[in-house]
């Protein structure tokens, strides 16, 4: 599969990334939206996506969102929090995060992943202003 012009795979910086197959699709103005593809390499036992990548997506948009706004990496999770929804057997889901409120110390930032129209994941995180 090609990937379009203006979608960058973030696998080049970072190896767990390339694992994952995350791509952004965009990643400014504190906001972001990042798809990933299932694939076997993703499945738990239950031949589902596992929660874990799930929430290695989630976390990954925060981060690039949270950084959109502070210029570069200058941020990391202080706490996250979760909810599963509903279960992803295959094809693609797109993450997006968008940064709530940003203070000089912290940031809150919330994600919702979706797979089409259907809700799998909500989430929301405090990040530290480094």
């Amino acid at each position: 599969m090609t990937q379009p012009a203006d979608e960058v795979e973030i696998g080049s910086k970072s190896a767990f990334a390339r694992l994952l197959g995350l791509h952004i699709l965009k990643a400014d103005g504190g906001e972001a939206v990042i798809r990933l593809s299932m694939h076997d390499g993703l499945r738990n036992l239950h031949g589902k996506l596992h929660g874990g990548a799930l929430f290695s997506l989630i976390d990954t948009a925060m981060g690039q969102a949270s950084h959109s706004v502070v210029g570069g990496p200058g941020t990391v999770t202080l706490e996250s929090k979760i909810n599963y929804i509903r279960p992803v057997d295959d094809g693609d889901i797109l993450c997006r995060a968008w940064v709530v409120h940003a203070g000089r110390r912290t940031q809150v930032i919330e994600a919702e992943v979706h797979q089409d129209d259907k809700l799998v994941a909500k989430a929301q995180a405090t990040f530290a202003c480094l």
